[in-house]
């Protein structure tokens, strides 16, 4: 009788979880981010807490992960962040036949990728084909190379871009679907592709990632904080996990795959290799701490780019809240306080931004209209978040922003003329051009530069082997994610980072479980 009364109990407090896990997630969509997360939480991990520890990194509910009354004491491959390169990893090391397992340092699976809005680059894909896009693995290259600035490492570019249409199958072979596509900045060909309703990627990525985590009996522990990556006789041998803040186990493994995401929340450790980011707001999730990097330099790795940290233009300030590259990709228009554009809105992150701090308050308005809107589903999540001013004509919208009316509206009428001729003579845009501003209402959202992104990280190789300070593999560790460096040089193309965690996650989920099977 007891045991039948603790297991109602238990039902009806796993009930109440996932309502307040999905309630919560209505809180955490559209940047345009994605890192793995093995990341920190201060409390004891209480199931009630989760939906509170868990703010902008929901996506999964808290009842659904693997109770630690089920934890081994080995496993093949231990999967340090149940981001998307880690979920991931984990599926494709399981389709070999191992037995892996994920440790979340948070409540909930998702890291930033939780957090992606814009979508996930990929050349010569299905989709592409099916809709008439004309692009090529080289042209992917070249400019992903040339948005870098020439500084990207080729070796690790080369294998991103000719494995990108793969990846886009393989999500779409266990039910994550990516056939809608638009474009982003840096870009020449429409290669981001997104959910079929074009709602934000980040969700719905993680959402089916988990879905097939459980579906393959995956392990993955939240609240489960690596703290350290153990050695043994020359190689690694697993790691020590701190769970609720309480207990730690030595947990051994024939291989550990480390993705952990970037640092982009640790302010301590931007502003020690970026002094001139301090005090700027950052969009990453409350765990983005650098925790894998810092792992693995304590096991003889080395870190390449750690300085070069991209800022993204189009941030809500207040809250922090990226505005996703899409709304600029399906055809919004920045301009200033005088009501006038300064820039190519779809130019690299790095010169929009530069843009955008030339400004006299340094800051923006992203100005769009109902076509935008109804093509971007984010919008509907910056709606309820009381970032969009609204207008039913432009002058309407000008008067809500406090711009001069006259100059928005005759930069809207400058814009669609550019648009119908395919001709921006003001500044040389070529992309995001499909349709023009004439769609009532109109709509605005007012945005400023902030930390986005830490495209510096531990080297590896296209292996996904850790490398030490020699180049040298470190034996029976690997890397994926935003924990890596070296792919993105000195700046990342919007959609490039969501297209890293799914093909190097592959890549380190297969390569170490060839590393396993070869012992």
């Amino acid at each position: 009788m007891k045991k039948k009364t603790a297991a109602a109990l238990l039902l009806i407090l796993s009930v109440i979880l996932v309502i307040a896990g999905c309630g919560n997630g209505n809180n955490s969509t559209n940047t345009d981010n994605n890192a793995s997360g093995n990341k920190s939480t201060n409390s004891a991990a209480s199931a009630t807490e989760a939906p509170k520890e868990a703010e902008a990194v929901s996506g999964a509910s808290v009842a659904s992960y693997t109770p630690l009354d089920q934890l081994k004491e080995s496993y093949d491959i231990i999967i340090v962040g149940a981001g998307g390169a880690g979920m991931t990893a984990a599926l494709e090391a399981k389709a070999k036949g191992l037995n892996p397992v994920i440790f979340e340092k948070m409540p909930v699976a998702g890291g930033n990728t939780t957090k992606s809005s814009s979508g996930m680059n990929a050349s010569e894909t299905k989709f592409q084909k099916e809709q008439g896009i004309e692009d090529s693995n080289d042209l992917f290259y070249d400019e992903t190379l040339k948005g870098g600035h020439d500084t990207n490492n080729t070796e690790m570019l080369r294998f991103f871009v000719d494995n990108s249409a793969a990846a886009i199958d393989w999500l779409d072979s266990i039910g994550i679907r990516l056939n809608n596509i638009t474009i982003t900045g840096g870009m020449n060909e429409k290669r981001t592709h997104r959910p079929e309703d074009g709602s934000a990627i980040g969700q719905y990525l993680v959402k089916g990632l988990v879905q097939n985590v459980q579906e393959q009996g995956i392990s993955l522990f939240v609240n489960a904080d690596v703290k350290e990556i153990t050695r043994q006789d020359g190689k690694v041998s697993g790691v020590k996990v701190l769970f609720n803040q309480a207990d730690e186990k030595v947990i051994t493994g024939k291989a550990v795959v480390v993705t952990t995401g970037g640092f982009g929340s640790n302010m301590d450790m931007i502003t020690e290799v970026r002094p001139d980011l301090e005090g700027y707001v950052t969009t990453n999730q409350i765990g983005s701490t650098g925790d894998g990097i810092k792992m693995i330099l304590a096991m003889g790795g080395t870190t390449v780019d750690m300085d070069q940290i991209q800022v993204h233009p189009t941030v809500q300030q207040e809250k922090s809240y990226l505005i996703g590259e899409a709304v600029r990709g399906e055809g919004g228009l920045l301009v200033s306080s005088e009501g006038t554009r300064f820039t190519n809105e779809l130019d690299t992150r790095d010169k929009v931004t530069a843009a955008i701090n030339s400004l006299p308050e340094k800051a923006a308005y992203l100005v769009f209209d109902s076509g935008v809107k109804s093509r971007v589903k984010a919008i509907q999540q910056y709606e309820k978040m009381g970032f969009v001013i609204q207008g039913d004509t432009v002058q309407a919208l000008a008067e809500a922003m406090q711009v001069p009316a006259d100059k928005l509206q005759a930069t809207v009428d400058t814009w669609n003329s550019a648009v119908a001729s395919k001709k921006d003579a003001e500044f040389g845009r070529t992309t995001g051009m499909d349709h023009d501003l004439s769609a009532g209402p109109f709509y605005a959202i007012k945005i400023a530069p902030g930390i986005h992104y830490t495209m510096g990280g531990v080297k590896i190789n296209t292996n996904t082997e850790v490398l030490d300070k020699d180049g040298q593999p470190i034996t029976g560790l690997f890397a994926a994610g935003e924990v890596t460096g070296g792919l993105h040089g000195q700046n990342r193309i919007g959609g490039n980072s969501v297209a890293e965690i799914i093909i190097f996650g592959r890549q380190a989920g297969i390569k170490s479980a060839e590393f396993v099977q070869a012992q």
